[in-house]
């Protein structure tokens, strides 16, 4: 057999037609009928995600949030919804491929084989040191001098954010684009109310400057 695809589809007759022409074309499939808040070591050892937008137990865009946390592997959506913001907000989260129901067979497996052929991009370091803070992606767990500090998501996000591109200054509207929800919390107001508590659970490491203007960057706060 072929690459190992992972296949997240609720429709009972459209998934087995999936199956079934994965399977002709040579891979190896799997599939899951409903969605689910992935962690880490729970993701099947797969080379692509085939992944539905509506689905029972966890949205599809939720899981690709999720997954996103701790891999890249490549996913290809399948989604009834033509609408652009939903497409440039699934590939704002991380999709490679959005392809809209109904669809051919064939372009299905022709978008499934050009993806494979692409590299996968290395991830970052899991882990960031940086002055007295250091932050554990994989683990979702962050430390200043040591001490564990309790962070909500959204505050884990927009950290993490920062810490991917430390020193350099990030924009109030990536962050508000790329970590909040933008049906419920999507402004530049709420950003800096989750930056401020943010800091606050961060003292005595002084390490989110704001950059007016600009957003915000991560330095190697020293406590002082």
């Amino acid at each position: 057999m072929g690459e190992r695809i992972l296949l997240v589809e609720d429709d009972a007759r459209l998934g087995a037609q999936i199956v079934e022409h994965l399977k002709g074309a040579g891979f190896e499939a799997e599939w899951w009928t409903e969605g689910r808040m992935l962690l880490p070591g729970e993701l099947p050892d797969v080379g692509l995600v085939v992944l539905d937008l509506m689905l029972p137990g966890t949205y599809g865009l939720d899981m690709l949030k999720a997954l996103r946390g701790f891999s890249e592997v490549p996913v290809l959506i399948l989604s009834a919804r033509n609408d652009t913001l939903d497409k440039v907000r699934a590939l704002k989260l991380g999709a490679d491929d959005y392809l809209t129901k109904p669809f051919w067979p064939e372009e299905l497996i022709e978008r499934v084989r050009a993806r494979l052929r692409r590299p996968v991009l290395q991830r970052p370091e899991s882990v960031l040191e940086l002055g007295p803070l250091r932050v554990d992606f994989l683990g979702r767990e962050v430390r200043v001098e040591g001490r564990v500090v309790e962070l909500t998501r959204v505050e884990f996000e927009v950290l993490a954010a920062l810490a991917r591109r430390p020193r350099e200054a990030v924009t109030r509207q990536w962050l508000v684009e790329h970590v909040l929800d933008p049906e419920r919390e999507g402004t530049e107001r709420t950003l800096d109310v989750h930056v401020s508590r943010l800091r606050r659970k961060l003292a005595p490491a002084q390490c989110v400057e704001t950059v007016w203007g600009v957003g915000y960057r991560l330095v190697a706060g020293d406590g002082s």
